[in-house]
């Protein structure tokens, strides 16, 4: 279904003269900017087989739906569950780039948005980057995907990440995402974006999720935790560096499953040996 057929579907939409542009970027669905009467959308439809990826689109939606409460996120004008399809304002403001994300201006604006979702209202559903790796590589192997000859090994180095990253802090509402092309500056506000992975998790895999897709150094990760903790304690940041090697784990895995998925013209096996050898230059 193509994003004229959605269009016809949307109350907000029916009548009014709306001009569609394909958006760039999507590794996962389909974007569109709307324009109509002076009021700009964004539509995303999914792509195929979204929920073996572990994506609840009814979690997605209210988490959405909270994001743009707290000024988080854009707010969510329709959802259209037997198409797959949300509609969102267009937020206005630059799609920032990991450079951005660097910068400590920037990085205290986003950390100033993070910390309000998470110290938000629950989420629904739960995240765990290990369970999800474990999921996702079932699923993988069901569908004869060929695995790197070190990927073994990163399992192994994964299970013994998961015991050294345990908590006795409480889970709290995640993004889990949070690639640079997911956030819009505006200059005095960061807006998050694109909640399809949230859930109920551990703050640090958010931190170190943020650290790993925006190539932080050890100056870029020290500013993180100050930003958020106002210090900077060891713990905090070995906390951070373990999630930050779940990250990459997590990314291979979603690549290495995504190409026996996804329909989209993008090379996923490629993405997937990336952040495998990310992770493994990481393991001490």
């Amino acid at each position: 279904m193509d994003a004229q057929d959605v269009i016809s579907f949307i109350p907000q939409l029916r009548g009014r003269p709306v001009t569609v542009v394909p958006l760039d970027g999507g590794l996962t669905n389909r974007n569109y900017r709307l324009d109509t009467d002076g009021e700009s959308f964004v539509l995303r439809v999914a792509g195929r087989d979204t929920a073996l990826l572990g994506i609840d689109r009814a979690c997605e939606v209210a988490s959405s739906r909270i994001a743009a409460a707290l000024g988080v996120g854009p707010e969510v004008v329709a959802y259209l569950p037997d198409h797959g399809a949300m509609l969102r304002r267009f937020v206005p403001g630059r799609t920032l780039t990991a450079e951005d994300v660097q910068r400590p201006a920037v990085l205290r604006r986003l950390v100033s948005a993070l910390r309000r979702y998470h110290d938000g209202p629950p989420a629904a559903g739960r995240f765990s980057p290990f369970a999800i790796v474990r999921n996702y590589h079932a699923l993988a192997r069901d569908r004869r995907v060929t695995f790197p000859d070190n990927f073994g090994r990163a399992l192994e180095r994964l299970a013994v990440i998961e015991q050294q990253s345990k908590s006795e802090d409480p889970p709290c509402p995640c993004h889990n995402d949070l690639l640079a092309a997911n956030l819009i500056d505006d200059g005095a506000t960061v807006r998050i974006i694109d909640w399809e992975y949230s859930g109920m998790g551990d703050l640090f895999f958010d931190l170190g999720n943020l650290a790993a897709n925006n190539e932080f150094d050890t100056a870029n990760e020290r500013d993180l935790i100050e930003a958020y903790f106002g210090e900077v304690r060891p713990d905090h940041l070995r906390r951070l560096r373990l999630m930050r090697q779940a990250s990459d784990m997590r990314e291979a895995m979603w690549g290495f499953l995504q190409s026996a998925l996804s329909t989209l013209g993008v090379d996923y096996l490629a993405y997937g040996r990336k952040h495998l050898e990310r992770f493994s230059q990481r393991v001490t």
